[in-house]
């Protein structure tokens, strides 16, 4: 079987019990599999003999629900990780008859007299949601593993594969040599089947995600937190929920704070519009008063968990030009469309830039603050950059860039241009890097390949870390960390948008297959980048990475899970010296 697609989450708080004495476990019910399985099927089900199978998967693919999964057997997994790096690993469970109170678990890592504890690897029951996929086949509706479940135990349906995660997590002062361990697998005490693994730990430091260079901005979404949790927006239980779920965010190296300054930037393009963080009004004298107080507290709690390099602001010019405030003269709520190089544009955002300049002085937030612009034109980013300029110049600017605006704004403190459409010319980012500006690249609802969509298949996720390696930006930008459509532990799809490309975690602070595969991608890039500062020959991996750089890296057809796999094996050489 190949590897389908991706899973569903969440929050449904599923009850955890002890598997001794056996109670069925207490979780939400999946969708339903579309696909029908053929008298092939049936009959690579009929000759599975045992009711308990493991084996390791990749963790390069997704696996079906519905079909037996063509691997090798109880073969060791064999992994290379750095001191302080994070590591992946996928097993597959198996049953045609169905099995009770499945259970993982991992003995303590040994290597010599140097022992690591077993609590540095986490098991993950991997959950099914529906998508749709685009690539290779066309479908229209597909089931795809992708949400990871940290329940306890799990029950097992007859004819059905279960695939569990594994996150290796190395500490800091592991000492370098070749650990081994076992993952024991077991269905309500019984039947108990092993996995060795050999973790084979190199004498080079991955410091915590706070200290990476690499720019990682995920756009956040407190108004999808309060809905899909029930909770009250802006209440205290809604703040500390949204905490907890951007705490992951925070440990994947998050640089950007994503705030908005009225009315919806987006025009409501998922499923939760963004509810407004700052309030205007506009007095019967016809002066203006602002209250930031949502504001400073979205603020001032990202900061408390380490996001603190830039506050982006959406924005001047949002998707439909429309504002809102509140007419003190009326008493009520006013929508205005105020499109650049039109009068009222001026007349409305002047007398709030000079204004939210003046906050920012008092908060000390202006020198990490920028005015943030998604895919406007040329025209409308002219006339938003000349008043920004005359009213608040020490206030920066940030664009999600397709139009190669890059160029003519040189003073612009954070780029991101469209991979599929664009590429920064290289020159272009090393002048920026000594001005001290940020240069990205971002994927959204396109390319279809590589992506990070539910119907991606895993790797493509880390892809995008040799990709900016290769190019040598910064980092990269994404919509959405979690805009969740309505129900995403059974759906992923919304709207027009490929399923999954609104969200890349799960609510209840549950992350997923591409999830986690992105960090590994960003693992990479600050790998190459540090073996390459300590002067370390990396000459097998430049070679691999200009063979990223000369092929055609929106091709699917490419060999570049070949590419991909070959690229680590030089780095993992690398590292080794």
């Amino acid at each position: 079987m190949k590897p389908l697609h991706r899973l569903a989450p969440l929050f449904l708080a599923a009850t955890i019990f002890a598997c001794t004495e056996y109670t069925p476990v207490e979780t939400y019910t999946e969708a339903d599999d579309p696909i029908a399985l053929t008298p092939e099927d049936e009959a690579a089900w009929a000759a599975v003999s045992k009711s308990l199978n493991v084996a390791w998967g990749d963790a390069n693919c997704r696996y079906s629900r519905s079909l037996v999964p063509q691997v090798e057997g109880a073969r060791a997994l064999k992994i290379t990780l750095w001191r302080g790096e994070k590591g992946q690993a996928q097993a597959l469970v198996w049953t045609p008859k169905g099995l009770d109170g499945v259970e993982c678990k991992f003995s303590d890592f040994k290597s010599g007299s140097a022992t690591m504890p077993a609590s540095i690897a986490k098991s993950f029951f991997v959950r099914y949601t529906l998508a749709d996929q685009f690539l290779p086949t066309h479908q229209k509706e597909v089931l795809m593993a992708d949400m990871l479940d940290d329940i306890e135990c799990f029950d097992i349906a007859a004819q059905t594969t279960r695939p569990v995660w594994v996150t290796l997590d190395i500490p800091e002062e592991a000492e370098p040599g070749t650990y081994t361990s076992t993952l024991v697998i077991s269905h309500n005490g019984w039947g108990k089947a092993k996995l060795p693994i050999e973790v084979e730990v190199v004498n080079h430091l991955l410091p915590s995600a706070k200290e990476w260079s690499y720019h990682l901005d995920l756009w956040q979404h407190p108004t999808a937190v309060a809905r899909i949790n029930g909770l009250e927006l802006w209440s205290d239980e809604h703040f500390e929920e949204a905490k907890r779920q951007m705490k992951m965010l925070a440990e994947a190296g998050q640089k950007v704070i994503t705030t908005n300054l009225n009315k919806d930037p987006w025009n409501h393009q998922c499923y939760d519009g963004y509810e407004d963080m700052i309030k205007w009004t506009q007095h019967k004298n016809g002066s203006w008063s602002y209250d930031y107080t949502i504001f400073d507290r979205w603020v001032e709690m990202m900061l408390s968990i380490g996001i603190n390099k830039m506050i982006n602001c959406y924005s001047m010019v949002p998707w439909n030009c429309e504002l809102h405030y509140m007419d003190e003269a009326k008493g009520e709520m006013v929508t205005v469309k105020a499109e650049p190089n039109t009068p009222i544009f001026e007349k409305i955002w002047e007398p709030f830039l000079k204004d939210f300049k003046s906050h920012l002085q008092e908060k000390g937030w202006l020198e990490i603050t920028n005015i943030a612009m998604d895919e406007r034109s040329p025209e409308q980013m002219d006339a938003a950059v000349r008043l920004l300029e005359r009213c608040a110049p020490e206030m920066g600017f940030a664009l999600a860039d397709n139009h190669n605006s890059y160029k003519k704004y040189t003073s612009m403190r954070d780029v991101c241009a469209a991979l599929r459409r664009q590429r920064v010319d290289h020159e272009d980012i090393i002048m920026r890097r000594e001005r001290n500006q940020t240069t990205t690249f971002y994927v959204c609802c396109g390319p279809h390949y590589p992506n990070t969509f539910t119907w991606s298949q895993p790797y493509e996720a880390e892809m995008l870390g040799w990709l900016n390696v290769a190019y040598d930006y910064d980092g990269m930008l994404r919509w959405a960390y979690n805009s969740w459509p309505e129900n995403p532990m059974m759906d992923s799809r919304f709207g027009n948008w490929p399923a999954g490309d609104t969200y890349l975690t799960y609510p209840g602070c549950h992350s997923s297959i591409r999830f986690e595969r992105l960090i590994d991608g960003i693992e990479v890039a600050e790998k190459v980048r540090r073996l390459r500062a300590a002067g370390v020959d990396t000459q097998e991996v430049e070679a691999l990475l200009e063979k990223i750089r000369t092929t055609n890296f929106l091709d699917h057809k490419q060999p570049w899970l070949e590419i991909i796999n070959q690229a680590n094996e030089a780095l993992n050489a690398a590292s080794r010296k």
